[in-house]
């Protein structure tokens, strides 16, 4: 899994030998190695404002977050075996995929989980509209899901 920072500096990827790589983009120099996950690292994204990056292992059925300038893990969610994460815009949220039929809505300021969408195959795919509120889930079945968040007024 491989994403890259907005400003095009950094590099992160998910491997099978269970890190997540910080890599700089110009000159292909490793910056340092986050490691937690139990298996392998399927799915990886990144905060706009390159604070924060997400990584999804299905194996250990953890979506970790962590500080992308200290390497710190912020949060662990467990019990769901992330296979696809997306973050909002504003990088308040993030959206995990799982083979384990469902699709859910984190909360990343508080670690907090705000909504689940059981469907009826393992979700592989899935993306965040920049409003925030319009998810797009690819499924294993070949459904395309749009989940649409309601507007709290937050």
């Amino acid at each position: 899994a491989v994403a890259v920072t907005a400003d095009g500096t950094r590099v992160i990827s998910g491997s099978w030998d269970e890190t997540v790589k910080v890599w700089n983009l110009e000159t292909g120099e490793e910056l340092f190695t986050l490691k937690s996950h139990s298996g392998s690292v399927q799915a990886v994204a990144v905060t706009a404002d390159g604070k924060r990056v997400i990584s999804a292992g299905s194996w250990d059925k953890t979506v970790k977050v962590w500080n992308l300038e200290t390497g710190e893990e912020l949060f662990t969610f467990s019990g769901h075996s992330g296979s696809a994460v997306a973050v909002t815009a504003d990088g308040t949220r993030m959206i995990s995929g799982s083979s384990d039929n469902t699709v859910k809505v984190w909360n990343l300021e508080t670690g907090e989980e705000i909504a689940t969408f059981i469907g009826d195959s393992p979700f592989y795919s899935c993306a965040v509209a920049p409003n925030g509120l319009t998810i797009v889930a690819g499924d294993a079945g070949g459904m395309v899901h749009f989940l649409k968040l309601e507007n709290d007024g937050e």
